[in-house]
């Protein structure tokens, strides 16, 4: 019984090393894994919390009209302001990257753009009024202000939401996420093609998990 226990033993690290020396040589002719890469590449971009790549300046012009006691007064504001693009990238998980094998194709599926502003330049700022009168014995003036006030913020963030404006911004974070998952498959040998979409551009759109019928997690799980 002794030596059929050691013979087993034997047999059993016989195997577990040709286990381990196939494995070696598997990894060595089949190179990296694109799943534990663009792993990485997902959880680098998620440490990034809001992802910034896209920023316009725009003005508004706006004009308030008060009557009171027979008599009218009205005034105009030039506001310009600062409105930056984001993408709130910690909202990424890994349902939202697809890997497609046969294809040799990662997709993306990022959050939709935030429109984050305006900052108002309030030395650039102008006001242009009529009506001294009304304005200096009522509160009219005050009235006046923050109509235009609030009208010009809406104002600056309707024209940031234009498409044009929003065409370039969903361009300019596309390209950024490509270059973040591409640069490393490419550094590891890998020619693979990075495709990024926003929720608007893919109706109906599969959410497969990295491959067919496995999640990263358990891809990578399996290859120690």
């Amino acid at each position: 019984m002794k030596f059929v226990a050691l013979l087993l033993a034997l047999l059993l690290t016989v195997g577990a090393g040709f286990w381990f020396l196939g494995q070696s040589v598997k990894q060595q002719f089949t190179g990296p894994d694109p799943v534990t890469i663009a792993q990485a590449s997902l959880q680098g971009l998620r440490e990034q919390n809001r992802l910034s790549t896209f920023a316009a300046r725009y003005v508004a012009v706006v004009t308030s009209k008060q009557s009171r006691l027979g008599m009218s007064a009205q005034k105009t504001l030039i506001m310009p302001g600062m409105v930056r693009y984001e993408v709130d990238m910690a909202k990424l998980q890994q349902k939202n990257v697809s890997w497609d094998a046969n294809a040799k194709r990662l997709t993306v599926t990022l959050p939709p753009v935030e429109i984050v502003g305006p900052e108002i330049d309030l030395n650039a700022m102008r006001e242009y009024d009529e009506g001294g009168l009304l304005m200096r014995f009522t509160d009219v003036e005050d009235r006046l202000d923050a109509a235009n006030r609030k009208a010009g913020q809406a104002e600056l963030v309707r024209q940031a939401r234009e498409a044009t404006p929003m065409k370039l911004a969903k361009d300019a974070t596309r390209r950024a996420v490509e270059r973040s998952f591409a640069m490393p498959l490419k550094a590891a040998g890998l020619n693979a093609t990075v495709q990024v979409y926003f929720p608007d551009e893919r109706p109906g759109g599969s959410r497969e998990i990295w491959d067919a019928s496995r999640s990263a997690r358990e891809v990578i799980e399996n290859r120690w």
